[in-house]
């Protein structure tokens, strides 16, 4: 493809799926089912923390979690206690236990509590660029008592990880549109600067059309392949993540 038909591929893909039926295999639709700015943001970021597997298996964990919680996430965080957070005593998704999720909500509760929520958690950094944003919330979130087998459930750019749990969390807080899906909830944060959440199927896809030539899924295949959207769309890179996702889910490989 020219980069006039890599253009035609990339919006009518991400217009086909940027689109409120999207939600319903996605685990996006978790936060969708709140409309308290703090419910949806801690509500996003647990769905997106968990989403790695199956979409059926992660969205049924992530509505469990929010079912433990009384589907008042906002305010469980905030006030429970030690004790209250042995309701996830039985809770599992795939690697990610009990205790992982007991220390989420600890440090979610430390956030809130005493560094101004999520969106203030990210700010900062990303006045820089979102490794930096990355990076300083990963130290954030690390510094309540946790055991260290919880550290790898909280990607790190700073150790080359893509993080596409992280930017995909991201992208549903700050990129604004009128399709219904992302939320545009943080208004301080430029979704210009927004890093694709790079997946196997957005990588896989991604090197099909010449956007990416790096062969790990890790933060330099992030950036090369940001970089390489942004010539298509300077303000709004990550609305093509609907293209790439998108087509790699559910259409035919290979075919384009």
């Amino acid at each position: 493809m020219d980069k006039a038909q890599l253009l035609e591929f990339l919006e009518t893909y991400a217009l086909k799926y940027n689109r409120v039926e999207f939600i319903e295999n996605d685990p996006i639709q978790i936060p969708h089912r709140f409309t308290k700015k703090e419910d949806i943001e801690i509500a996003g970021f647990l769905a997106a923390s968990i989403a790695w597997g199956q979409r059926p298996v992660i969205i049924r964990n992530a509505n469990r979690l929010m079912e433990m919680m009384d589907f008042a996430p906002a305010d469980f965080v905030t006030n429970c206690t030690d004790s209250d957070l042995q309701i996830f005593n039985s809770f599992k998704h795939r690697t990610f236990q009990a205790v992982d999720m007991q220390f989420f909500i600890k440090s979610l509760q430390n956030i809130y509590q005493n560094n101004g929520g999520l969106e203030k958690a990210f700010e900062k950094g990303f006045k820089i660029d979102a490794r930096t944003a990355l990076t300083e919330f990963n130290l954030l979130f690390n510094s309540v008592h946790h055991l260290s087998r919880s550290e790898k459930h909280l990607s790190n750019p700073m150790k080359n990880s893509a993080a596409k749990r992280l930017n995909m969390f991201l992208r549903w807080m700050v990129r604004k549109d009128n399709n219904g899906v992302d939320f545009g909830l943080w208004k301080n944060i430029s979704q210009a600067k927004l890093m694709l959440p790079l997946d196997v199927h957005t990588g896989r896809i991604g090197r099909d059309l010449g956007l990416l030539t790096r062969k790990q899924n890790d933060w330099k295949a992030v950036d090369e392949i940001t970089k390489s959207l942004r010539l298509f769309d300077n303000t709004d890179p990550i609305k093509y993540d609907f293209a790439l996702f998108g087509f790699g889910v559910n259409e035919k490989k290979g075919e384009f």
